[in-house]
């Protein structure tokens, strides 16, 4: 047993060093390196500041320079052709955002964002437009999703390279075409099955040739395909060219042509899991099981000097991957991401002085109090250059609370999303952990909805519209995000709205990483909130995506509803069953929020509320995937199966009527009022 221990610590030291840092992903490293804080630095953010505004004026596109030589910085800003104006400058602010986050000091990056549109920022030291350099179409990224194709494979591939070669030849045709607007860019789909459809992306920088640009896809295209021909999605990223598709719409770009409706997955396929990059390192299993057969006559003399020789070979490959990173890029076929969560250091760049946090909010002071949540207070700041900011100050006593920020600072700082909550910084003084977050003055969704008063300020449109973005939010949490996410306290408290009501998901303090192979895992401390939380995560502590799903479900409920569930507890039903008995009646309707009963479209309300009770099925299995549900909620024309019975659980005494508490008492939002 302690050799097997022995090799599990060894195989998680493997795992743990043997990728890159995230920020290899695009930041060129075999160019050259600037000064930090230094001038071309300081042009580098001016630049990348105004690409947003310049890009989103000039229908999606924008090149151009600052500075003087050696300092000049020429940066790009595209965004999809038909993008609003609004969506293209809140892409190209999130990455431009990135690339200053992770491209420390590297003269040359780029990044492809995938949300709210598809956009792409890039910077160099060195003037990019109008030509495609040698290593502009050899560097590439490449992400896949785990899952694999179940349908015939030989009908699969014919279909998928039908689609890719016409598409290739419609984006690089585009350009050439005087009356086209698409600017190298193509959507198109293909139909796999009667159901199901393969859809794709395609998009080259304008200011390339024709013949750049069919090289490029080409590339993008054979190298998926000798990799990872079987897998169920994924997207190849170079500085000139983007190449992606899915089984399920992934853009709104899909909403302008006409569809064969996504089918409704059959419980036996496998779940789509998350993008992974498509070269991963041995599984611990593969090094420590060999395929011989294991006997007595193993010395274990002889797997100790294994054990550490490997350690060895893993200290030198460190050093020599140090070494050698401002070369690895060339040549290297497939990108890495970090998975490591061991700290903070990765972040660093985002920490403040805690005399700085102190000043803000002036010194903690009750009139600057927001909120207080389970480990800790929230109180609103301001810096000193006028930014409102809400500061989260966990407790200095819990041993928990510290588990939580540092859970929370290492996954929220890389995660970029317009539905997803912004961490500003952190700071650490002593037994002091603080949090700093972007304010919201509409505070959280519960402070609104379950209000009577200011209920009625969300009408059924921005209802719709936080049903769909909170979707969103979760769906790249488990899919796009690297490594996948689980929030595991996915509720209205939790949903954050901005001065447009757009949401944001908030509170990752009890979150959790996934496996990239890994469907379902157990924990001896539940956390989460009563009434959000699914049947097998309260009573087995079996958790998945599946129990965001679940929640998720709870959530659209009370927004159509206007209540909190616990409002509808009895010793008789709880809040999904007594949803359960209005839709088998017939009166479904019945659910919705007096505050918005003169006006609201009744189909989209009757489909969200039917979507929802798919999502609090008994069985796991049976609820869809956040792919499937953001399907469902942007597609009229496809068929929704019928929902069966959820689970009929009796609250306990303990946790019944109105103030039914949290298994992390009195959880509250970030913005919650006392």
């Amino acid at each position: 047993m302690k050799q097997r221990s022995f090799l599990s610590i060894l195989c998680f030291v493997l795992l743990t060093f043997g990728v890159t840092s995230v920020s290899a992903q695009t930041c060129i490293q075999n160019r050259k390196n600037f000064i930090p804080n230094g001038t071309y630095d300081s042009n580098r953010r001016l630049i990348l500041s105004s690409l947003p505004s310049d890009a989103a004026s000039q229908d999606g596109f924008y090149y151009g320079s600052i500075g003087e030589e050696p300092n000049r910085v020429y940066a790009l800003g595209m965004c999809i052709p038909r993008s609003t104006p609004s969506d293209c400058s809140d892409c190209l602010k999130g990455a431009a955002g990135w690339l200053i986050q992770d491209c420390v000091n590297q003269t040359d990056a780029y990044y492809w964002a995938l949300d709210p549109t598809l956009c792409l920022v890039r910077y160099s030291n060195v003037s990019f437009s109008g030509s495609a350099a040698y290593w502009e179409i050899e560097s590439q990224y490449l992400v896949l999703n785990t899952a694999t194709i179940a349908s015939d494979l030989t009908d699969f591939k014919t279909i998928w390279e039908g689609l890719t070669l016409r598409m290739i030849a419609a984006t690089s045709a585009a350009r050439s075409t005087p009356s086209s607007s698409n600017n190298y860019y193509k959507v198109d789909f293909a139909n796999l099955t009667k159901f199901q459809n393969i859809y794709a992306l395609m998009q080259c920088t304008p200011d390339i040739s024709p013949s750049d640009c069919d090289n490029c896809l080409r590339q993008g295209v054979r190298e998926y395909q000798s990799c990872c021909g079987n897998n169920t999605g994924g997207y190849v990223m170079r500085p000139i060219c983007f190449f992606r598709w899915q089984l399920f719409t992934f853009s709104k770009a899909f909403g302008n042509i006409t569809l064969a409706p996504p089918p409704y997955p059959p419980l036996s396929a496998p779940p789509l899991q998350r993008p992974v990059v498509a070269s991963q390192p041995p599984s611990a299993d593969d090094r420590a099981n060999p395929k011989t057969t294991d006997n007595s006559s193993v010395n274990m003399s002889m797997k100790i000097i294994v054990a550490i020789v490997v350690v060895g070979v893993v200290i030198l490959s460190i050093f020599l991957g140090l070494i050698a990173r401002p070369f690895a890029r060339k040549g290297k076929s497939y990108q890495e991401v970090e998975l490591n969560q061991t700290g903070i250091t990765s972040v660093r760049s985002l920490q403040y002085k805690f005399s700085t946090i102190e000043a803000a909010t002036n010194n903690f002071s009750e009139s600057k109090k927001l909120g207080q949540g389970g480990f800790g207070d929230v109180f609103k700041g301001t810096l000193p250059d006028g930014k409102e900011i809400a500061v989260k100050r966990l407790s200095r006593t819990s041993v928990q609370s510290k588990k939580e920020f540092k859970n929370e600072v290492v996954l929220v700082a890389k995660l970029q999303h317009r539905n997803l909550v912004k961490l500003l910084g952190f700071s650490v003084k002593g037994e002091e952990r603080v949090i700093a977050y972007e304010f919201f003055p509409n505070r959280s969704l519960d402070y609104i909805l379950f209000d009577p008063k200011k209920q009625g300020e969300l009408d059924w449109e921005k209802r719709y519209k936080i049903i769909g973005g909170i979707a969103r939010g979760i769906l790249y949490l488990h899919q796009d995000s690297q490594p996948t996410i689980i929030h595991r306290d996915l509720k209205a408290a939790n949903i954050l709205l901005d001065a447009h009501m757009n949401p944001k998901v908030a509170d990752f303090g009890t979150a959790r990483i996934f496996g990239m192979d890994q469907s379902v895992a157990n924990t001896e401390n539940p956390a989460g909130t009563l009434g959000y939380m699914p049947p097998e995560y309260r009573d087995q502590r079996q958790f998945s995506m599946k129990s965001d799903v679940y929640s998720y479900g709870v959530l659209v409920l009370e927004i159509i509803c206007g209540k909190r569930n616990t409002s509808f507890s009895s010793p008789v039903h709880n809040f999904v069953t007594y949803v359960w008995r209005l839709w088998r009646s017939g009166s479904p309707l019945n659910l919705v929020d007096q505050a918005i009963s003169e006006n609201y479209k009744s189909e989209e309300v009757t489909r969200c509320i039917h979507i929802a009770l798919l999502c609090v099925q008994d069985d796991p299995t049976d609820r869809p995937d956040f792919s499937i549900i953001m399907s469902m909620l942007t597609s009229n024309s496809l068929i929704l199966p019928v929902p069966k019975r959820p689970p009929f659980l009796i609250p306990d005494r303990a946790g019944s009527g109105p103030n039914q508490s949290t298994m992390r008492s009195n959880s509250q939002s970030m913005n919650d009022e006392t």
